[in-house]
């Protein structure tokens, strides 16, 4: 286990907020050498980036006061002893009949303040606090299976690719920092979970139908694990996935990075680390910077139409899939 030897505290002064850092020397990625401090740093030079992909978002903390190789606590709740300008949001979880007020970022000293209580990982909802039930962004995930490599991946995002265009949707490609990657494309907020959830469905089986090598399966054990997992489910009510510039929690420190389309067939997602990051934000700036523009939104009437014409069909609907939405607030 880490150390937890007490080093100085020092102080970082973020968008006019000081921000203090106990422990700085205390080291979060073992292999690297990486800290608290070093992440601080990192989420510094990333800023606009990691605000615009949290704006308003209610949030998961994933947080490590050991270090990634210890215990990771997914923490709904704002930490107690947050300054007050610290932004939360009410969330509801009906299964468990219980609330949460979870961190919302609108500025970076939030995210800051954020790493000095150990988090590493961001993993927001895909709504935001002026109508949580009303999803804005589809997340299109694309899981390799366990005998799957990332060559099958980006192929498949290739030809999601080519299905958003044909739909004329703008989509959004970035690594998840693990093995995967995600496309997100804005939608208006004037659909639940729900619909959102069978618009995504019926992408994931037109992208099914192009390629032997994409699967809809929901049961892993049914799945066919060379093919990539089209996860239309990561739309579902309080399903978070790591954001855009959020560190991940691997050995070598990979960052869930922004991407443009060319970058796709020949994308590494070892490439992107806290590292390597910094210098490539630098030159190239906030890829998902247009994300909010209203060119950007997209309609989901096409794709509800395909899920009513694939459940007429017989397909399964979302309501078959054993979902675990309304997860515990813990």
């Amino acid at each position: 286990m880490p150390s937890r030897a007490a080093s100085p505290a020092t102080e970082i002064e973020v968008g006019g907020r000081a921000v203090r850092i106990s422990n700085p020397d205390r080291v979060y990625f073992p292999e690297l050498g990486l800290t608290k401090l070093d992440l601080a740093h990192y989420y510094l030079s990333v800023g606009d980036g990691i605000v615009g992909a949290l704006r308003e978002r209610p949030c998961m903390m994933h947080r490590f006061p050991d270090g990634i190789t210890g215990e990771r606590v997914h923490q709904k709740r704002l930490p107690r002893g947050a300054p007050d300008w610290m932004e939360t949001v009410h969330v509801t979880f009906p299964r468990w009949n219980r609330t949460a007020d979870e961190l919302c970022v609108t500025e970076l000293a939030q995210v800051i303040w954020s790493v000095q209580m150990s988090c590493v990982e961001f993993h927001p909802w895909n709504s935001r606090r002026g109508h949580v039930e009303q999803p804005d962004e589809w997340r299109i995930d694309l899981d390799p299976g366990e005998e799957c490599d990332f060559a099958t991946v980006r192929r498949v995002a290739v030809v999601a690719q080519e299905v958003l265009g044909e739909l004329g949707a703008v989509g959004w490609p970035k690594t998840t920092g693990s093995h995967g990657l995600h496309v997100y494309v804005r939608i208006p907020p004037e659909h639940g979970f729900t619909d959102v959830r069978r618009a995504a469905l019926s992408f994931a089986r037109e992208v099914e139908r192009r390629t032997e090598e994409a699967t809809t399966v929901w049961w892993r054990k049914d799945r066919d694990p060379r093919r990539v997992f089209v996860d239309f489910n990561q739309n579902a009510r309080d399903h978070t996935i790591a954001s855009a510039y959020s560190v991940r929690a691997t050995p070598d420190a990979r960052v869930s990075a922004p991407l443009r389309w060319e970058e796709v067939p020949d994308c590494e997602p070892g490439d992107f680390t806290v590292r390597t990051m910094p210098d490539r934000y630098a030159e190239l700036g906030d890829l998902h910077a247009g994300i909010d523009d209203p060119d950007s939104v997209f309609d989901l009437a096409t794709l509800l139409e395909w899920a009513e014409r694939d459940e007429a069909q017989g397909a399964p609907s979302v309501d078959d899939v054993d979902d675990a939405d309304d997860t515990d607030a813990s």
